[in-house]
């Protein structure tokens, strides 16, 4: 194919605005699916993307229309998974913004947007949902022009779930998206942004390639890895794979290496010939997991297999941060970074459902900075740590030392200073909210930093772009549920991470029968840690399973108990045989009875089963 009838596109906008269902119409109409064949979502190849009705894993394909091949790129709108956005914008050369007429621009929109500046690519404007009744096309069309600065001819009109419109977005494309820049006679050099494992054909890569081209049965080598193997075959997606004879400057395609070993083939990784003098690719700056949770087998004897699942996923998941822990409640696990709760939630489910696993999930915490008073200290608490066979350390220059799970927080006699993550969200509503949303992000330890306002000023039902500055702990569980709340589903965040700050943070162990439960300490603000240990306790009272004995529920701050409650025992009537007699024989078996119960607790059948379902309730506080 001619380089010059190339063009590499992708679609970015936010959650739920349209993007699937774009790529469907396109996929429908330009002839790359047939009719018959067609479904909603069908790039989404996970049942957990058509359940929940969004994309979480980047997907390519390619198209033929009017002589020209259109390699289109299908992103995620949801801001726990913006690297796999970033890792399609390096691919391409266009963008189609999207943005729903009946919602107009949200954070994800302007989110992707600054994305796709940074890389330089055309960005080309499309409101979609215009047959909707409650669409607002006029009002959409000044907040695009009020944040691209384009003028009102450069933005299209569609309907993805009609077709309206959606032919013409192509031709556009085809006009202002410039062709593939690479060589062909140039020694062969891919980028790779994903892959997955295929248990016949092993590794499979997808890629883009920037020059040269490759053919099956060609010697590749991984520079990062340092790996060199066969290609066994080459193609293009369309989106299922396709088989080609090569891949040249310019195609994005799949490879696949038949490597077994899922390490070897890392994203952002370069392809190329080992005898090929060729500089490596800059590929993907690291991203840094900002939520850690422990991930414990129910089952001790399945850890092996909870390892290679976890491996697995981590090759198309880049993000994925994982290293083994070792609980003495909970046995051996993984200590697991993640970019957010989705991504926490996406990742636990899919666990469960591809790899038939039954787990248990520790409360989810960030990264703490702790600066110890000495170096001797640190010395000292490291050896103190891995005597207890724990890994989660992560060591620093100077004296400080990084937390990722709550059981490693040094005695306070160690520590000079505690830093928790901060970062900057943006929060995008109707004015009409402003104060509720205020007063909820205050509430969450919120700084203000200023608002801007969408589109015209004149517009009678405004929209605000609130910035703040706030602990990440603060939207940990519940903070998006009460956005939407109080801004009865119209409020939109987006947020990034920019740096640490100062914070006075204690961890709150949990005790049930008087026996600490490792997966559900965590740590808190001092100030809230008799509010957050009595809602702990009440969750516990209200889920876990009576036992034949009085349970005792406390949350403590080292040997102090902060809150308390009591699960009754289940009671046996041991005086339904009694017909008679006198009342000190009922007496005398109810004491007996009282005494079994204390004698139970005491040899250790006071240690309670927690199920699944009770430290997922205490999850979701």
């Amino acid at each position: 194919m001619e380089q010059s009838l190339v063009r590499n596109f992708c679609i970015i906008a936010h959650i739920d605005h349209g993007k699937s269902t774009l790529a469907d119409r396109f996929l429908e109409l330009t002839g790359t699916v047939e009719k018959r064949q067609m479904k909603a979502q069908i790039l989404d190849s996970m049942d957990l993307e058509r359940e929940r009705g969004i994309t979480i894993k980047l997907t390519p394909v390619q198209m033929d229309y009017k002589d020209y091949t259109l390699n289109l790129i299908d992103t995620p709108g949801h801001v726990d998974f913006t690297y796999e956005v970033s890792r399609s914008l390096a691919c391409v050369e266009g963008a189609i913004l999207l943005v729903d007429a009946t919602q107009g621009i949200q954070a994800q929109t302007i989110a992707n947007l600054y994305l796709a500046m940074e890389q330089d690519l055309v960005v080309i404007p499309v409101i979609n949902k215009i047959d909707l009744p409650a669409a607002q096309v006029e009002k959409t069309k000044l907040e695009i022009i009020d944040l691209l600065g384009c003028k009102d001819e450069d933005i299209l009109l569609c309907s993805a779930k009609t077709g309206e419109g959606v032919l013409e977005i192509l031709d556009e494309v085809i006009k202002k998206v410039p062709e593939p820049l690479g060589i062909k006679d140039n020694p062969f050099r891919a980028l790779i942004f994903d892959s997955f494992y295929d248990e016949f054909k092993g590794v499979i890569v997808y890629v883009r390639v920037i020059d040269g081209r490759l053919k099956k049965g060609h010697k590749i080598y991984m520079m990062a890895s340092q790996t060199e193997t066969e290609c066994l075959d080459v193609g293009v997606l369309k989106p299922k794979m396709d088989s080609r004879e090569n891949l040249e400057a310019g195609d994005i395609g799949y490879i696949v290496s038949g490597l077994k070993e899922v390490e070897l083939c890392r994203v952002g990784d370069t392809i190329t010939f080992r005898e090929a003098k060729v500089e490596q690719l800059p590929g993907y700056k690291e991203v840094r997991p900002m939520v850690f949770a422990g991930i414990f087998c129910k089952e001790g004897s399945e850890f092996n297999k909870l390892r290679e699942a976890i491996a697995k996923l981590k090759l198309n998941d880049a993000s994925l941060f994982f290293e083994p822990e070792h609980s003495t409640a909970l046995g051996f696990g993984f200590r697991c970074g993640f970019l957010g709760l989705l991504h926490l939630e996406i990742f636990q489910e899919r666990l469960k459902r591809e790899f038939n696993l039954d787990l248990v999930v520790t409360v989810p915490s960030v990264a703490y900075k702790v600066t110890l008073k000495s170096m001797g200290l640190k010395k000292e608490l490291e050896a103190k740590l891995k005597s207890r066979d724990k890994l989660a350390l992560e060591k620093l220059e100077a004296n400080q030392i990084i937390i990722k799970s709550p059981l490693d927080l040094p005695d306070q006699n160690y520590i000079e200073e505690i830093e928790e993550p901060v970062i900057k969200a943006d929060i995008i509503a109707p004015e009409i909210y402003l104060g509720q949303i205020m007063q909820l992000v205050t509430e969450k330890r919120g700084q203000y930093i200023n608002t801007e306002y969408l589109a015209a000023k004149s517009e009678v039902e405004r929209r605000i772009i609130l910035h703040y500055k706030m602990p990440l702990a603060s939207i940990l569980t519940d903070f998006y549920d009460k956005l939407k709340s109080v801004s009865s589903g119209y409020a939109s965040l987006n947020y990034e991470f920019i740096g640490y700050q100062s914070a006075d943070v204690i961890r709150l162990d949990i005790l049930v029968a008087e026996e600490p439960v490792e997966a559900l300490a965590t740590l808190v603000y001092r100030d809230e840690a008799f509010r957050i240990g009595k809602k702990v306790v009440e969750t516990l009272k209200d889920s876990l399973p009576k036992q034949w004995f009085v349970v005792k529920l406390q949350a403590a701050i080292g040997g102090k108990i902060v809150a308390g409650e009591r699960l009754a025992a289940l009671r046996k009537d041991v005086t339904a045989k009694l017909y008679g007699g006198d009342v000190t024989r009922k007496n005398k078996l109810l004491e007996k009875q009282k005494k079994g119960k204390k004698k139970m607790a005491k040899l250790g059948a006071g240690k309670v089963d927690i199920p699944t379902e009770t430290f997922l309730k205490v999850l979701k506080r």
